[in-house]
């Protein structure tokens, strides 16, 4: 951590006040840090600086350091929300970091399995093991109501209503929400807790993914539980929670679910967070169109 009384006091903010995770706050942490030693090495005072100062700083980050646009997005941000802070606590006059334009961030469309290659990784976990069947459940249970892997982790056995295929998450900024599961989901819930589960919990834990030591698993862990289930599999890409994720929203648009819905079930605060999936859904939107157009349906049937 930096030795600085401002940054220790803000790491404390964001940690109590904020609720971030360790991780989201050693991301702003080295934000700063790295900001700290741009301005060390220029001979800045970074509680005088000025708007050319913070300019200056993105061209360094852009030409110097050859920082992608959404990095230098994320690090300004960071800038921003530091000096925020400042500004409410009165030890600074203008937060310049507000005045900054940032480059234009190139749209990455979100990667997402298709329905065939999502069979072929469910048949993958062997479900006459309680590792086997934890693995087919981790899986069913992102795909099938699009929970953050950070989300998944924290899941008790409480927070789940079998009867009403449901689950009580918390998500970001401890926002409590509702999501759904279905009928395969909550065959392979059921199995888990009445048999793999009962084998795993020999810490009588309340968390419902447990490591083979019987202890709440990482997030790390499931990134590697699924890198072990792809390699099993004949398709060739990599894997990440946040995929299956994107898969769930896609689907879901796909099949005709109104934007807002996704919204709401992925967390999203904004719209324009979850707007992304349009583009992904174009194509399908497009075939959809021809199929049912009267006009266009005659076209296409001379």
């Amino acid at each position: 951590m930096l030795e600085n009384r401002y940054v220790n006091e803000y790491i404390k903010y964001l940690e109590v006040e904020r609720n971030y995770s360790l991780e989201t706050i050693k991301n702003y942490e080295r934000d700063i840090e790295e900001f700290f030693s741009y301005c060390g090495s220029e001979g800045i005072n970074y509680l005088r600086i000025k708007y050319d100062d913070a300019r200056f700083y993105v061209m360094y980050l852009k030409d110097k350091k050859n920082n992608s646009s959404s990095s230098i997005s994320r690090k300004i941000s960071s800038l921003r929300s530091f000096y925020r802070y400042l500004l409410g606590k009165q030890v600074i006059d203008i937060n310049v970091f507000h005045l900054v334009t940032l480059p234009k961030k190139s749209q990455r469309l979100p990667k997402f399995f298709s329905y065939n290659e999502l069979e072929e990784l469910f048949v993958v976990p062997n479900l006459d093991t309680s590792i086997g069947q934890r693995d087919a459940l981790i899986l069913e249970m992102l795909y099938a109501t699009g929970v953050r892997v950070s989300e998944l982790v924290n899941i008790k056995v409480k927070d789940i209503t079998i009867s009403d295929n449901s689950i009580k998450v918390l998500g970001k900024g401890n926002k409590e929400r509702m999501v759904y599961f279905q009928n395969v989901c909550k065959k392979r819930l059921n199995l888990y807790l009445k048999d793999g589960y009962l084998d795993l919990n020999k810490k009588k834990s309340d968390y419902l993914f447990l490591n083979h030591n019987g202890e709440k698993i990482t997030t790390r862990g499931v990134e590697y539980i699924l890198d072990k289930i792809i390699k099993e599999t004949s398709l060739n890409k990599n894997i990440s929670p946040h995929m299956l994720r994107h898969s769930f929203a896609t689907h879901l648009l796909n099949e005709g679910c109104e934007l807002t819905s996704v919204q709401e079930l992925l967390g999203h605060e904004s719209l324009t967070a979850t707007s992304i999936y349009t583009h992904v859904t174009s194509d399908r939107l497009k075939e959809v169109y021809y199929k049912t157009h009267p006009r266009a349906r005659k076209c296409q049937e001379k």
